[in-house]
């Protein structure tokens, strides 16, 4: 029992998955833009190019920045020489060496003063003790000035917050922030136009499994009437009322009925894969069109005429080289700012070590500062020139663009609109040859039940009929495709 009902709950999830699916053309389009991997990646432009236009607006602002740094040295900078070290270190010797060569005869002087009087020798032993005492007290004191000299700057740093305000860039600040604002817009208009591409394409494959659906059928009750002629005319050659060459050619007429048949049935089976692979439904799936059933479409279609200034106002493509002739002479603006002053207002505060602030310390130390920059260009062989001149050949080359793509819109609005006058009088001119067609099938029906009409011709007015049916749909799904071309071409295919 577990069993019967596991099989019967799979064949019902089975069922369930391969259901039939209705779509109309509508939620076609909307399928395939939101599946569309192309209007993804536009969707994601427009976003980066509104990102950056939110950066250019910052330009306009103030920039803080950190920086820091920090440096070991294997020697140390010295403010004095070795020579001048050595002065300083041997001061007191240096100047008790220099009154004695300026008063050579003071040692023989004192010596014989001593040997005259001896109660003096005391007295002078004293005074030579405090004159080398003094004289090492002055080379300690020259000792420690070359060591304040000193600077130990072998660990070497510093940190600061810097401030920078643009205060003129020569306008290239507000034609960058212009720029990202066109290339939004571009980014925009490029969405547009992918989209009708898309709405387009869908329409394309919608129309084609609503044309071959209808030739289906069409193949299916053409190979129904061919296989009750048959039967007839096997029939009539029983009764002797007609040859086996007149059965041979009815058994010729099947076969190519039922391989035409096989064939239309292949061409539905790919279109409708195609259908699901540009909705994004899986490829197996079972769909039906809305307007599968070609009698329940408005064929009345009027003739249209040619709409040049709705097509010139509402085209993506035009849109887009406007928006780019104006990128391009912003560019313009660029390269001529480049080589005009430029002034910014800077500011900040820093820490050293060592600093000279109070001597030279190797305490952290800090100061503020505040100042203007400005830099002016004075010569660069024209280069200025050149590269403003070649981004204003640019600039022509859009408008030129821009002119050319007016004059092809236009032709092909022309073209598109001669194209819908044309399916409509292709229309009126199928439906008029199926109404003969389906007056002389009957008559040669009628005939040959009769008998007054041989099989040749009953053959021939059913190729008629079968040929002003398939004129019918063709020119039916013809007339569909080129609204949907006229629409694109005036730019109000939406989805």
């Amino acid at each position: 029992m577990k069993k019967i009902l596991l099989l019967i709950f799979s064949f019902s999830v089975f069922t369930l998955s391969h259901a039939q699916m209705t779509v109309s053309l509508d939620s076609c389009r909307q399928m395939a833009l939101k599946y569309n991997k192309g209007i993804q990646i536009a969707q994601l432009k427009k976003e980066k190019a509104s990102y950056d236009s939110k950066v250019a607006a910052t330009n306009y602002l103030p920039k803080v920045s950190l920086a820091g740094g920090y440096m070991r040295t294997g020697r140390e900078i010295s403010l004095l020489t070795d020579e001048q070290k050595a002065k300083l270190s041997g001061i007191g010797t240096n100047l008790v060496g220099a009154i004695q060569s300026h008063l050579p005869g003071l040692t023989p002087t004192i010596t014989s003063i001593v040997t005259k009087y001896p109660e003096f020798s005391s007295l002078f032993t004293a005074a030579t003790a405090k004159l080398t005492a003094f004289e090492n007290s002055l080379n300690q004191v020259g000792s420690n000035i070359a060591d304040a000299f000193r600077t130990d700057n072998r660990n070497m740093g510093g940190a600061a917050i810097l401030l920078t305000q643009p205060l003129y860039m020569g306008g290239k600040i507000k034609a960058y922030d212009r720029i990202t604002h066109y290339a939004e817009q571009l980014a925009d208009y490029q969405l547009a136009a992918d989209e009708q591409e898309v709405v387009l394409s869908t329409d394309q494959a919608y129309w084609q499994v609503v044309s071959l659906y209808n030739k289906k059928k069409l193949a299916e009750n053409y190979l129904d009437m061919l296989r009750a002629m048959q039967k007839d005319v096997e029939a009539m050659v029983k009764e002797g009322f007609t040859t086996h060459a007149n059965q041979l050619s009815v058994d010729v007429k099947v076969n190519e009925a039922e391989m035409t048949l096989t064939k239309v049935e292949d061409g539905l089976i790919l279109s409708k894969m195609l259908l699901c692979e540009t909705c994004g439904l899986p490829l197996d799936s079972d769909i039906m069109p809305e307007d599968a059933k070609l009698a329940d479409i408005n064929t009345a279609d009027a003739a249209e005429m040619s709409n040049m200034d709705e097509a010139l106002t509402n085209r993506s493509e035009l849109k887009q080289l406007e928006a780019a002739i104006n990128i391009y002479e912003e560019k313009v603006k660029i390269e001529r700012s480049a080589f005009l002053p430029q002034i910014a207002l800077v500011g900040g505060y820093a820490f050293y070590t060592p600093n000279v602030y109070n001597g030279f310390s190797n305490k952290i130390k800090g100061d503020w500062s505040i100042g203007v920059t400005m830099k002016v260009p004075v010569w660069n062989w024209g280069e200025g020139k050149y590269k403003v001149r070649a981004a204003k050949a640019e600039a022509a080359m859009q408008r030129l663009k821009l002119s050319d793509a007016r004059e092809k819109i236009m032709l092909q609005v022309n073209q598109s609109s001669f194209r819908i006058n044309e399916a409509n009088k292709k229309l009126t001119m199928s439906l008029k040859n199926l109404e003969k067609a389906e007056e002389n099938l009957r008559t040669a029906q009628v005939g040959f039940k009769e008998g007054v009409i041989n099989t040749t011709e009953t053959l021939a007015a059913q190729t008629a009929w079968l040929q002003a049916q398939s004129d019918k749909i063709d020119a039916q799904i013809d007339l569909r495709l080129s609204k949907s071309l006229y629409q694109k071409a005036l730019g109000t295919l939406r989805p």
